[in-house]
């Protein structure tokens, strides 16, 4: 059963077949079990590619059977289009075609399980790399708040500072009416006089100037710090937002191109073992010696080919003859002088009615 079914994956003829030799049978069978086991690498290898792109068993698994299939089936027609020839070059330059379309198939069915089989060290790649775009992008999103960000910074230092200016004037003022009033600066008169006085009362309406600074600004910095409070908050919505989209950095075709960043020969080797597994049906084919099954199918392929040749030939010589033989018979009819005279007095006949009718319309028209 098990052969049968390897059999039929070959893709060589059953009748043929079972007329020949078990070591035959065993030979394609071979043939047909190399196409299926590539089939079934196909369908790993696809399924597993899939899974990275729609992140769902189900459609990977739909999609890579249909992969599958049509990798079966295109081995299946490589290996039995395959004609044995008398020299292997002809064999060869007959397989080209087909061993450069196994090329690709192997390509394709390879890459999929590379990833696969490097994803630690893919992951390993992918964590820099989204490491480094996750500090790309705060950076970007940093600059594009900086100047409003520096603007209210400056704003509030601004501020601060009028209060923190105002506030050494008033300091001093009163450090001066205290010192005047000890008698240790300014006049050097101990008590408080007219100058005294006058310092005092420079000092009560620097004071009162202060309060009122401390107050508006106060005020003005709390409304700025409130906005500064808003832009950071928006600035750290802005890099909540983006961080889901650099932490989906891990698409199939990021992990190529992952893949590409490691040393090329592991990658090298396993596609090299892929090619090896996509083309050794063809490579046995053209390897193994001319069998009974190529005889056998040589011979109703050129027996077919004689009898279509033979009959093509017998329709052309049928038309030829038949064509002389009615050449012959019209000339016969030609010499026949009843029928000449015949057709002579109907032709004339006609060529009366003819002048009639011509006569009776130029009447009509006069």
């Amino acid at each position: 059963m098990l052969k049968q079914f390897f059999i039929l994956c070959s893709g060589a003829d059953n009748d043929i077949l079972e007329g020949c030799s078990q070591g035959e049978q065993t030979k394609y069978a071979g043939i047909g079990a190399t196409v299926f086991f590539t089939a079934v690498m196909a369908f790993i290898a696809s399924a597993y590619a899939l899974f990275t792109v729609f992140d769902s068993v189900y459609p990977a698994l739909f999609f890579g059977l249909v992969w599958s299939l049509l990798i079966f089936n295109l081995d299946r027609f490589i290996v039995s289009t395959i004609r044995k020839r008398d020299k292997f070059g002809s064999e060869f330059l007959q397989a080209t075609p087909r061993i450069i379309l196994a090329i690709i198939i192997a390509i394709v069915i390879s890459k999929p399980l590379e990833i696969k089989i490097f994803e630690k060290e893919i992951n390993t790649v992918l964590l820099k790399e989204k490491n480094a775009m996750a500090l790309e992008n705060k950076k970007e999103v940093a600059n594009y708040f900086k100047s409003d960000l520096d603007k209210n910074k400056t704003e509030i230092a601004s501020l601060k500072s009028d209060i923190s200016k105002k506030e050494n004037e008033v300091n001093s003022l009163y450090e001066t009416y205290i010192t005047e009033a000890e008698g240790t600066k300014g006049t050097l008169k101990l008590g408080k006089g007219p100058v005294f006085k006058d310092k005092i009362a420079k000092h009560n309406l620097a004071s009162a100037q202060l309060d009122t600074i401390r107050k508006n600004n106060l005020a003005k910095i709390a409304e700025k710090e409130k906005t500064a409070a808003l832009l950071q908050a928006d600035l750290d919505k802005k890099l909540t937002d983006t961080q889901p989209i650099i932490d989906g950095f891990d698409g199939l075709m990021a992990r190529i191109n992952a893949l590409n960043k490691l040393p090329s020969l592991p990658s090298l080797f396993i596609m090299l073992l892929f090619l090896a597994i996509e083309t050794s049906p063809i490579i046995a084919k053209l390897l193994s010696p001319k069998g009974e099954y190529d005889f056998k199918l040589e011979d109703l392929e050129t027996a077919l080919k004689a009898t279509i040749e033979q009959d093509k030939y017998q329709r052309n010589l049928l038309v030829k003859t038949s064509a002389a033989m009615h050449d012959k018979v019209y000339e016969d009819i030609a010499q026949d002088k009843n029928l000449y005279d015949l057709q002579r007095k109907k032709a004339t006949e006609l060529l009366e009615l003819q002048a009639h009718n011509f006569v009776e319309k130029q009447k009509r028209t006069l």
